[in-house]
């Protein structure tokens, strides 16, 4: 354990760069040697080793200009916690597998379920990111479909012969885990419904009532409606509180898929941006993203803890019915995992360690970085913002003031800011983000760290300026 804390920081934690700028190639040759695992070293020798080919040349995710994605830097209590989930080896299917972390898990579900004013039959379940707690969501709004409509078990029966009318209305900055479970559900991309947004990328009721009776009229059934509460690109919050107002008066489960946003509700400054969340029926959190958590650490939360009950089932060597009898409480329940980790820990951790007014502030602090990086940003001449920023994401793009002759114009812009991404991380100077806005080669800043500063994007503006010359 000293050798691997010693390896951690030489190889990983004090270097200089966001990547070490090792090719590809020379890592494939490099790996591929050591991996024959034929001949067997000292556990000493083999951590040393990993630390030189392996730790040295992995994405600095604490680097101040490693900014491409909602990757955070772990807190130290995340990392603490991380020694004693794999020491330990809890598996919070059944309480035989875990006894005091079944008791943790759930306390810190009930705890959000309160943050989030959820009520009373709140409950809910750690996942392995938002891409599994959107699925939990979205299989949920099925299976009680059926049940509502058609009084149709889908666990027991399958699908009915009407679910090629389900439909789920969602917006065009959805995360693509919203037709990705469509798929996996059976349903198709054919049952994906994606919203046109303003001008601001927000999602309005009145254009989910304008579609919701346009798919009626076409003898359809809309089951859900998904809003989005910080999108992967623009970080936009569309009106929970309408759009709740309205999956209601419309009769569609609610999910808000607020892996990124959820976090403000820990911030003074900006929970009122969250107004409505507690109209849900089904809620997506991430703690690995502006929780500061290391990856995996999500939690699926629902309003109505019965609804779980759609995806129940009894197995007698794991979770016999009996058990229930005995009080002793069996979360595989209420999960589509069997084997999980004990993730809620490091959640609990955290909380004990630093505090929801300590994490706000955080959250606040990367906020106000990203807003001054945008106006810093758009004052340049030769720099251009997409739209302005709502979380922690800035989209932009480099703007050539030449471009060469018989070249297209937005196609050698497109070109240019492809090359300035991939040179600064071939170069190992800065792992920046990539996007398409209006068909178009954008370039992004998720700023997730609290110990990136003003100066980091000055400088790393300076460098693509340069690098827009080669």
């Amino acid at each position: 354990m000293d050798a691997t804390q010693t390896v951690i920081i030489e190889n990983f934690a004090i270097l200089e760069q966001a990547y070490s700028g090792k090719s590809i190639a020379a890592l494939q040759s490099e790996l591929k040697a050591s991996s024959e695992f034929m001949e067997t070293q000292s556990l000493p020798d083999v951590i040393k080793q990993i630390g030189e080919q392996i730790v040295e040349n992995l994405i600095n995710v604490n680097h101040p200009r490693c900014i491409a994605h909602l990757h955070c830097p772990p807190l130290i209590a995340s990392i603490a916690a991380e020694v004693i989930i794999s020491a330990t080896n809890q598996s919070m299917d059944s309480w035989d597998q875990s006894a005091a972390a079944t008791l943790v898990e759930q306390y810190v579900v009930d705890w959000f379920c309160k943050q989030y004013s959820l009520g009373e039959q709140a409950d809910g379940v750690f996942t392995s990111g938002g891409t599994q707690s959107n699925f939990m969501g979205l299989l949920l709004a099925r299976d009680y479909a059926a049940q509502q409509h058609f009084n149709w078990s889908i666990s027991e029966l399958g699908l009915p012969p009407e679910a090629n009318k389900f439909r789920i209305i969602c917006s065009q900055d959805s995360h693509f885990s919203i037709r990705q479970t469509a798929r996996l559900l059976g349903l198709g991309d054919q049952s994906v419904v994606s919203l046109p947004l303003d001008e601001h990328h927000h999602m309005l009721p009145s254009v989910v009532r304008q579609y919701f009776k346009a798919l009626t009229d076409e003898g359809l059934l809309p089951i859900a409606l998904v809003s989005t509460a910080g999108t992967t690109d623009f970080g936009t919050i569309s009106p929970l509180d309408a759009l709740g107002v309205c999956a209601q008066e419309l009769g569609l489960w609610f999910h808000v898929d607020a892996a990124v946003g959820g976090a403000l509700m820990f911030s003074e400054q900006h929970r009122y941006r969250l107004a409505g969340i507690e109209l849900v029926d089904s809620l997506t959190i991430d703690f690995h993203k502006l929780f500061y958590q290391s990856i995996s650490s999500s939690i699926f939360l629902i309003n109505n803890r019965a609804h779980f009950n759609l995806m129940k089932l009894n197995a007698d060597y794991l979770n016999p019915e009996s058990n229930a009898g005995n009080g002793l409480p069996d979360l595989v329940t209420k999960s589509v995992q069997t084997t999980r980790r004990f993730d809620a820990l490091k959640v609990y951790m955290t909380l004990q360690a630093y505090g929801q007014t300590v994490l706000g502030k955080i959250i606040e602090s990367v906020m106000e970085l990203t807003q001054q990086s945008a106006k810093l940003i758009d004052a340049t001449t030769d720099f251009e913002l997409a739209l302005p920023p709502s979380i922690n994401t800035i989209v932009f793009r480099y703007r050539p003031s030449i471009t060469p002759a018989g070249k297209d114009e937005d196609l050698w812009c497109d070109t240019v800011n492809d090359r300035i991404r991939l040179v600064l991380l071939q170069t190992g100077q800065a792992v920046i983000g990539y996007t398409k806005f209006n068909g178009r080669s954008y370039l992004k800043f998720t700023l997730m760290n609290p110990m990136t500063r003003l100066s980091d994007i000055e400088s790393l503006l300076v460098r693509m300026r340069k690098i827009s010359l080669l």
